[in-house]
């Protein structure tokens, strides 16, 4: 699993960097770090313990990470921003996830 992590990483480095080079609103150092902080924050999310955070979508800008998506508790959408806050480099985080209510985890439902 980690060596898997690992070459996402790695990848995710090598590739982003070369596409966003090109882009001509921002400094290319800047997109860069945007890049590694983006690499940081999905394998973080990505890591085992934190398992329902796989599906985060995560974007970067000028340091600062907007989560979207949807995970399944309240817990998870506080991990997610906890863990993207805990990442080098990031100034702010937008966390815009939304919890999915599952009618039968619903306390209500459950007898």
């Amino acid at each position: 699993m980690r060596r898997l992590l690992s070459a996402f990483v790695v990848l995710t480095l090598v590739a982003g960097s070369a596409l966003v080079a090109g882009a001509a609103d921002t400094k290319v150092g800047q997109k860069v770090d945007d890049t590694v902080i983006h690499s940081k924050v999905k394998t973080k999310l990505t890591a085992e313990s934190a398992k329902n955070l796989v599906k985060v979508n995560v974007d970067v800008k000028d340091g600062v990470v907007s989560l979207k998506g949807s995970v399944p508790t309240e817990a998870d959408k506080a991990e997610a921003e906890r863990l993207a806050r805990g990442t080098d480099g990031v100034k702010e985080v937008m966390n815009e996830l939304t919890v999915s209510s599952s009618p039968s985890a619903s306390p209500d439902t459950k007898k």
